[in-house]
């Protein structure tokens, strides 16, 4: 569920341009971000606490697409699926049978999953970002300039032009690891994908 509220919380404050941000780096994540209009493939999850001890391992599927939609399933034995049309979020647990609904704040990279499918031609006024390339791959760590947050830092690393990775790290050093696989870029996704449909006799939570 620690992923599933860091992909839900409210958009990060506003702020005035930052001294340190590289405007090349700048440049460059938001081309290679803009570059997908659509994303689609699996990924595996793994979290550690801030001694390297395992707390969790799931795996699923996602889909993206710019602006604002994506599809997030994890697998069983901890199912959950995360939806979002544009304009509302829904977020159901089988186990709970219950659906939580939030309103989607479009104000910019709030969040994991918006960063990837969101509106990013002004990131550098969330994060602070830096980049290091080595080869064929290119990482960013961005650095939220709010300190309310449930995360202190986010890596977001690309291989050969495509997503390949993100690492969390929060304020105990506790580290969310995604590995994205089999990922395609801007093919066609129907619509419905980011739709969903509340399940009869689940339990409805509007916030």
């Amino acid at each position: 569920m620690r992923l599933i509220r860091m992909l839900l919380v409210p958009a990060l404050a506003f702020s005035a341009l930052s001294a340190h941000a590289d405007s090349k780096d700048v440049a460059r994540l938001t081309q290679l971000l803009e570059n997908s209009k659509t994303l689609s493939g699996r990924f595996s999850q793994l979290t550690l606490d801030g001694g390297g001890t395992q707390l969790q391992e799931t795996a699923g599927e996602m889909t993206l697409q710019r602006p604002g939609l994506f599809y997030w399933h994890t697998d069983a034995p901890q199912e959950q699926t995360m939806v979002s049309d544009g304009k509302k979020v829904s977020l159901w647990d089988p186990d709970l049978e219950q659906v939580t609904i939030k309103t989607l704040d479009q104000r910019l990279t709030q969040t994991p999953a918006l960063l990837l499918s969101g509106d990013v031609s002004k990131i550098s006024e969330s994060f602070d970002i830096s980049a290091k390339e080595a080869g064929g791959v290119i990482d960013f760590v961005l650095k939220p300039k709010s300190k309310d947050t449930l995360f202190d830092s986010l890596r977001l690393s690309f291989r050969n032009g495509m997503i390949n990775d993100m690492q969390l790290i929060d304020s105990v050093g506790q580290r969310t690891n995604i590995l994205f696989t089999g990922v395609k870029a801007n093919e066609p996704v129907p619509a419905s994908k980011f739709q969903f449909q509340i399940p009869k006799g689940a339990d409805v939570i509007q916030e």
